[in-house]
């Protein structure tokens, strides 16, 4: 056991006498250590339950013969972030949170772990420590926050932002605004609909690491409690027979993942995140395969916000693995692959019927021949760019119109509400990239703001930031390169015609190499806005969005 080198011998009589500190009895020092990574804070409402899931894990572990070792793991709620300096902090932690649970977990010797985190960056960056410390591991995530409703409609979080819009545009009064805020999140849980916190814990069922419903069982449900008491008295099973996360992470897993993104219709950060835990479990992904294996996958979900249906009624239609189910008739996926459940997909798919397909459509009844994300390459975008194709309305999957350009989200956002940005317009917001942000920000206020002032089937947004999973529309984003390596997308002028042709992958400026070569002679480097503190360490390690936004010393990259 590697608990041993704390528990056991000699050399370790003054670490026992730290355990008798700590209250440990000499049974339970007996007992395989197994660390569980709480992300439980009072900031963010995904998270404000995980307190009750962490303690069901830990009767869970007990009750199979575990001690259960309780840790903390940092969280940004995204929602609260959004708009200011406090998104620049978002995606940075992802690194911060996998690195110190890499920490905690060495220095203390823990034989496994169990990691409950629920929102956006939690989930990615727990995968990247489970794949890099490669000790038996398990997930149990916090659930889904079931949706408002407002006038008898199910309302989620991007109807406020999108309410925020109607406010500017004059659609909609102050009272009514009101009304929203008090109504759209009614409950702890990850925002309602297929928003990046739930497509990453439907991702955590698809890639094999956690069990079944923990992405979609909703988080007041007891359900979850019982789950997250499985959850810890399954860890037990994987470290006996030592399940470890590169055996299931591997990159048929990887494959199956993104199958069940393109079916599912996640959020595009998925298109960060996958090649980032890939890259800890030593898989290499990139976004030309997600592009293929788009070309043969039906999206067969529109859950908010790109439908009308939301995470809880893709958990009673069977959640995660009723769609894994419809995808397996037609032979997408990779079956004989172990899990974390301690069986295979096929073990565990069977008899997961869909129980209602007006959610979850059929495998012959899709909403659309081809997958819920789509990468588009160019002249503005030679390394990609990704756009939630199921989120955008069919009049703009082929667009043409002037660029309007803005070095930064604020200014952006500012054009919209007053009335500077009209049906057409290709909306460019630049420099918001990894390094340029730095911390590649999402642009939910100005994709909102768009919907809100109802321009939503007629402008389109293309970045080298990123968007929320909350975001519609012909939002593009994770240009790369970015503008601030010199990018294209930090050579497009006010007034180029942008040409979007998502079916065809393409996103194109109608500007000449050969000018295109002469503002580049004449483009200089911006000064980092700035130097000091994490985010610009985090500036000078962070590479492309399309290989996933992970770090690399300088000089050492890949």
């Amino acid at each position: 056991m590697r608990s041993d080198s704390v528990t056991k011998g000699t050399q370790q009589a003054p670490h026992r006498s730290l355990f008798n500190a700590l209250g440990y009895t000499k049974e339970e020092r007996e007992r395989p250590l197994i660390g569980i990574v709480s992300s439980y804070n009072e900031i963010v409402p995904g998270h404000m339950n995980l307190d009750k899931i962490v303690d069901a894990v830990k009767m869970g572990v007990a009750m199979a013969g575990g001690t259960p070792v309780v840790f903390p793991a940092i969280a940004v709620c995204d929602g609260i972030a959004m708009g200011h300096i406090g998104m620049k902090y978002s995606l940075v932690t992802r690194d911060l949170i996998a690195d110190s649970t890499e920490c905690m977990a060495l220095a203390h010797g823990f034989d496994a772990l169990v990691c409950v985190p629920n929102c956006d960056k939690n989930v990615p960056g727990l995968l990247m420590a489970a794949a890099r410390l490669n000790i038996p591991t398990i997930f149990v995530s916090g659930g889904p926050m079931l949706a408002g409703h407002v006038h008898g409609q199910k309302r989620s979080l991007s109807s406020m932002f999108e309410a925020v819009g109607s406010v500017a545009a004059g659609s909609m009064s102050m009272e009514e605004l009101e009304e929203f805020e008090e109504k759209v999140c009614p409950t702890c849980g990850s925002c309602s609909g297929m928003y990046t916190a739930n497509s990453m814990n439907c991702l955590t069922e698809a890639i094999g690491m956690g069990l079944q419903g923990n992405g979609t069982i909703p988080a007041v449900y007891s359900e979850r409690i019982r789950l997250a008491k499985h959850a810890g008295m399954k860890i037990m099973e994987l470290l006996e027979k030592d399940i470890k996360p590169r055996d299931i992470m591997s990159e048929k897993a990887f494959m199956n993942a993104l199958v069940i993104d393109m079916a599912l219709g996640c959020s595009t950060n998925s298109m960060l995140h996958l090649p980032a835990i890939a890259h800890e479990a030593g898989v290499k992904i990139n976004l030309d395969i997600a592009n293929e294996l788009s070309e043969k996958t039906p999206n067969l979900c529109h859950l908010a916000p790109a439908g009308p249906t939301y995470m809880e009624d893709l958990n009673e239609a069977g959640g995660v693995y009723a769609v894994m189910n419809e995808l397996n008739k037609k032979g997408l996926l990779y079956t004989n692959l172990i899990t974390a459940t301690g069986k295979t997909i096929a073990e565990n798919i069977k008899g997961c019927v869909n129980k209602n397909p007006e959610v979850i459509r059929t495998i012959d009844n899709p909403y659309s021949a081809t997958g819920g994300i789509a990468v588009l390459k160019g002249n503005i975008a030679p390394a990609g760019s990704v756009v939630k194709r199921s989120a955008v309305v069919p009049e703009m999957m082929e667009h043409t119109g002037p660029a309007r350009v803005f070095e930064c989200e604020e200014d952006a956002i500012d054009a919209i509400k007053s009335g500077k940005i009209v049906a057409g317009d290709v909306v460019v917001i630049r420099y918001e990239g990894p390094k340029g942000g730095p911390g590649m920000r999402e642009m939910l206020n100005p994709t909102s703001a768009i919907a809100g002032m109802g321009l939503g089937s007629s402008v389109a947004l293309i970045t080298d930031g990123r968007f929320s999973g909350a975001s519609r529309g012909a939002s593009i984003g994770h240009v790369s390169p970015e503008a601030a390596v010199g990018g294209p997308i930090a050579l497009i002028e006010e007034g180029d015609m942008i040409r979007i042709n998502i079916p065809s992958n393409t996103l194109n400026a109608d500007v000449s190499d050969e000018e295109l070569a002469k503002r580049r002679a004449n483009w200089q480097p911006r000064e980092p806005k700035i130097t000091t503190g994490y985010l610009s360490r985090y500036r000078a390690m962070v590479t492309s969005g399309t290989d996933g936004a992970i770090l690399q010393i300088p000089g050492n990259e890949e």
